[in-house]
């Protein structure tokens, strides 16, 4: 009896050391955890849950799940990085100054060192997929910056010609793209049969895609990609003149091309508003992905401002998606939607060429947004920055994000907010106290 006795008291003091060795670590490692990161409290959020008439019956603590978004700018996976992975198409180009792409892996090198290649299709990814992975996005969203062909079509008299062969697709798909916006300047790089063999490899790939297409129908069509249990995302894409998109793109009822808009005015803010209104249901968040703008300088036309704000006002847009510029533009919170002017390339193979190094283009954002799936308004934004080097993504040094915080808090149109970097070498959006 003693000796069973004995052997129970032992048993229990052993569950309890086991239980002090688990448990005391974990609650320090909370504890530092909660301090690394700007507290939440402040992050922009529009969820008034008890009084919300969808969420009447849900408890506070058990707030409806978010749509959760990556958003980044141009992805240009041709040329130099199609040359680097593993089924290069022919490195012939016609550009003025350069006739083989593979020149563009040597100006990079020179610059940085040796690049390996050929590569795996995650590698230009690098730290980004460790990003990925972490925010776990609904759906990834880019602006792909390039015509996904073997066509040997070179559009006349274009001065860059970017191509990546279909067989690369993998690029794509090793980050989980969901959806490519395709008008852009580069979609039509190698003439109408690399437009159309870009959308099949899309099809073909599962990826979403909308902003070019075999007729003006089909451009102009958004995409919707349901989101399990949370609903649907539409994306309407679009181009402008401003952008450096050819005149002669625009798709028509007779011919393939981009979904072109011819200016800013009332009249096309009225189509597009039809436009989103014919394919939207109650619930939908709306994606506006727009090509526009140059490519270099932070300042934002008001006209852009005001059409932006008509989208949110009128159109029924939820979250602007700006591209074009090659460097990070500023952004806005307007009525609790989401306005990114500028999001700057996040993967091209322009490493190594100089001219623009005050805009510090080396640098890019992985944007990580999450909205309310009932009224579409921001509820947090994360970015994590990155630096392009040897054809990949980086994370950028402590240095590097403090550039990129003290340029977005000038930049931006944040009256009420501002923008810090957290312990963790992210930067957070949160609202002035």
């Amino acid at each position: 009896m003693n000796t069973n006795n004995a052997t129970k008291q032992w048993r229990i003091r052993w569950i309890w050391q086991i239980l002090l060795l688990v448990i005391i670590p974990f609650c320090v490692t909370a504890c530092s955890d909660s301090s690394r990161y700007p507290q939440r409290k402040n992050t922009v959020t529009h969820f008034e849950t008890m009084n919300h008439p969808h969420l009447s019956n849900t408890s506070p603590k058990d707030p409806p799940a978010t749509i959760r978004l990556f958003l980044c700018g141009d992805v240009a996976t041709g040329r130099g990085i199609d040359q680097i992975l593993r089924y290069p198409v022919s490195p012939v180009i016609y550009e003025s100054y350069v006739r083989d792409a593979r020149d563009y892996i040597r100006i990079a090198e020179k610059a940085n060192g040796p690049i390996p290649h050929p590569v795996n299709d995650s590698y230009i990814w690098g730290d980004g997929l460790k990003e990925l992975r972490r925010f776990s996005p609904d759906i990834k969203i880019i602006n792909l910056e390039t015509a996904v062909t073997s066509s040997e079509e070179c559009w006349p008299d274009k001065e860059i010609n970017y191509r990546m062969n279909p067989r690369n697709i993998g690029c794509l798909t090793a980050a989980g793209i969901d959806y490519c916006s395709l008008a852009n300047n580069h979609v039509l790089d190698w003439g109408y049969s690399g437009l159309k063999e870009t959308l099949s490899t899309l099809r073909k790939a599962g990826i979403h895609y909308a902003g070019a297409g075999v007729k003006l129908d089909e451009a102009e069509t958004p995409a919707i990609v349901p989101v399990k249990g949370k609903g649907r995302v539409i994306i309407y894409s679009c181009g402008t003149l401003y952008s450096g998109v050819p005149e002669e793109w625009a798709a028509t009822a007779n011919r393939a091309g981009v979904n072109l808009l011819p200016d800013l005015s009332e009249q096309t803010l009225q189509q597009i508003k039809g436009k989103i209104a014919s394919f939207r249901k109650e619930g939908d968040i709306v994606v506006f992905s727009i090509h526009w703008g140059a490519n270099w300088g932070y300042e934002t036309s008001e006209s852009y401002v005001r059409f932006a704000h008509r989208l949110i006002d009128e159109a029924g847009v939820d979250i602007l998606h700006g591209h074009s510029s090659h460097h990070v533009k500023g952004f806005e919170v307007y009525k609790g939607k989401l306005i990114l002017y500028g999001c700057g390339d996040l993967l091209n193979d322009y490493e190594g060429i100089g001219g623009e190094e005050v805009y510090r283009p080396d640098l890019a954002l992985m944007y990580f947004v999450e909205t309310d799936p009932f009224t579409g308004n921001l509820v947090s934004l994360t970015m994590s920055p990155m630096q392009i080097r040897k054809f990949r993504l980086n994370k950028a040094s402590y240095t590097d994000t403090q550039w990129l915080v003290k340029m977005l808090n000038r930049e931006s149109r944040l009256p009420g907010w501002r923008i810090l970097p957290g312990d963790d070498n992210r930067i957070y959006l949160e609202k002035r106290e």
